[in-house]
């Protein structure tokens, strides 16, 4: 079987999101009788069928859904590997680094300094997103490092290194009975009527069930707690973005988050490994 191109993934891609060929030609700047043409090439040459078409539209068969992710996954490294191309050539290359808004800024700043403290060091420009987003940055070649937390990051793919362990607390609005307390468990944290656990996307783009708020930022989230409608549990570290409306009490029994440096696997350079040599020294001075 020949190679796949960019090209025909492109288009198929393009057909299963909008599961309609219109609007999906329409997306792609093209007619419609040769994407038809194209998607239905694609079919021939690996043998399956990847769509379904009747009268009432289009739809995914088992194939279709799994070249769409695998699509989706190979069209980001053709975009990463143009991306760090491009900048690699720049006269003064450097590093884009992801991390989450509400993220720890001492650990940044701290990570910052002391690389910048080194000959020769490379510039860093910090990449600001939302809970979760640093592994579709790092993907797209958008940022070439990023700050993670596990176990809530998605670590699929990446080389990592601990920069820092820490317990957890959990962030309540103010005027409410738990701001009162010095510690809580999970228990006490995961059942309250009236403050019930924010619910964030999962990975495909769904809500988890349960009766909290759906949430996609965390400027969203802020205003939830301050509105005494929802708590969270999070790093100790990350209550940065805590406002003075909300106070925050340690959990005991919460599981331990580590705050990782991770980077796509297998890519390296003189740059980043400049960069992982900083965080690897931060985390044993920590120790």
């Amino acid at each position: 079987m020949d190679a796949l191109e960019t090209r025909e993934l492109r288009y198929f891609v393009a057909v299963a999101e909008e599961l309609h060929f219109g609007r999906a030609a329409e997306r792609l700047n093209m007619a419609q009788p040769p994407l038809s043409r194209a998607v239905q090439q694609l079919e021939r040459r690996l043998g399956v069928v990847l769509l379904d078409r009747d009268r009432r539209g289009v739809s995914l068969t088992a194939a279709g859904r799994t070249l769409l992710g695998e699509a989706r996954v190979a069209l980001d490294a053709v975009e990463a590997a143009a991306r760090r191309t491009r900048r690699a050539a720049t006269p003064e290359p450097g590093l884009v680094l992801a991390t989450k808004a509400g993220a720890a800024h001492e650990l940044l700043k701290e990570l910052l300094d002391a690389h910048a403290a080194r000959p020769g060091a490379a510039p860093v420009e910090v990449l600001l997103c939302e809970i979760g987003g640093q592994h579709q940055l790092l993907r797209s070649g958008q940022a070439d490092v990023a700050i993670v937390h596990a176990p809530y990051d998605v670590l699929t793919g990446l080389d990592t290194v601990e920069i820092r362990t820490e317990g957890q607390v959990a962030i309540v609005p103010g005027t409410h009975p738990l701001a009162a307390r010095t510690s809580l468990t999970l228990a006490e944290v995961s059942d309250v009527p009236d403050l019930p656990i924010a619910r964030w996307p999962l990975h495909d783009g769904t809500y988890p069930p349960g009766p909290g708020p759906e949430v996609r930022s965390q400027s969203q989230l802020a205003q939830l707690v301050a509105l005494g409608r929802t708590l969270l549990v999070i790093p100790g570290s990350s209550r940065a973005w805590q406002w003075p409306e909300h106070v925050a009490v340690p959990v005991v029994d919460a599981p331990e988050v580590t705050t990782l440096l991770a980077w796509p696997a297998g890519v390296r350079s003189a740059a980043l490994d400049d960069l992982v040599d900083t965080a690897t020294g931060l985390a044993a001075s920590a120790r």
